[in-house]
């Protein structure tokens, strides 16, 4: 471009918003991601629940991904909706922490709930399908036996209709609802101090590489929990599911991890 005879040399908006970003950025960036890798995979939180589940419902990989991808975004977007309210509004560090303690206790207490009555309903649901001997007597004074399950019979074609099923929704939930403890006093406050650019590649770098890490885990893990057959224990598949979710909600609550 010409002005006054001078060329001035072209530089797309790009180049012109990375120059205008602290280089100091770039490095709690690179914090950041390292701190999401390690936050989310030492958190059986962060994945466990989605492959106990996979495994015990039958979902198709692509679908416990999607699920997986669903809950992830929602468990970070809720944390970094948070951050930017408390520095649009000034909020002091400490309350946002004692906020997010807050959310990541009733979270916890939410997996542990939701674990504990996914395992009752799994051994419920156990016990009906276990086979067993009706006697039944005639009036000619013949009797005999028949072998059922009470998941097999009785069975009408307004039965028959798929139940909408809403352990998805009880997953989002949970996770919306818990926070990425280390995003805000870690990661948002130094990053606040420089430019709104600044805290959005940090959020963003935090959230991508913490989503990420959780798929791929998920995916090699359910890919491999897949061909495990539990032979007789098949039919306790829910209840196990549920048992792993609730240890999962305690280990977090009690162990912090």
């Amino acid at each position: 471009m010409l002005r006054s005879g001078v060329r001035v040399p072209y530089r797309p908006l790009f180049f012109c918003v990375f120059n205008m970003i602290d280089s100091q950025i770039w490095v709690i960036a690179g914090t950041a991601a390292s701190i999401g890798f390690v936050h989310t995979l030492l958190g059986p939180d962060h994945y466990l629940p989605f492959i106990v589940m996979s495994r015990a419902r039958q979902w198709a990989l692509a679908k416990t991904l999607f699920i997986s991808f669903l809950c992830g975004l929602g468990h970070v977007l809720s944390s970094i909706v948070l951050g930017f309210i408390g520095i649009a509004l000034g909020t002091a560090l400490f309350k946002l922490e004692t906020v997010e303690s807050f959310r990541g206790s009733a979270a916890a207490w939410l997996l542990i709930g939701f674990g504990f009555a996914y395992f009752i309903w799994g051994l419920h649901r156990a016990i009906r399908k276990k086979p067993h001997k009706h006697t039944h007597f005639h009036g000619d004074g013949e009797t005999h036996e028949h072998v059922h399950t009470h998941e097999s019979v009785h069975i009408h074609v307004h039965d028959q209709k798929k139940k909408a099923n809403i352990t998805p929704w009880i997953l989002f939930a949970i996770f919306v609802f818990g926070p990425c403890e280390p995003l805000i006093p870690l990661i948002m406050y130094p990053a606040a101090k420089h430019n709104t650019g600044g805290v959005l590649i940090v959020a963003l770098t935090f959230g991508i590489v913490t989503i990420l890490t959780m798929l791929v885990i998920i995916a090699i893990a359910s890919y491999g929990v897949s061909f495990v057959r539990l032979g007789k224990l098949e039919k306790y598949a829910h209840a196990l599911a549920g048992a792993m979710i609730f240890i999962s909600g305690l280990s977090v609550q009690f162990l912090g991890l």
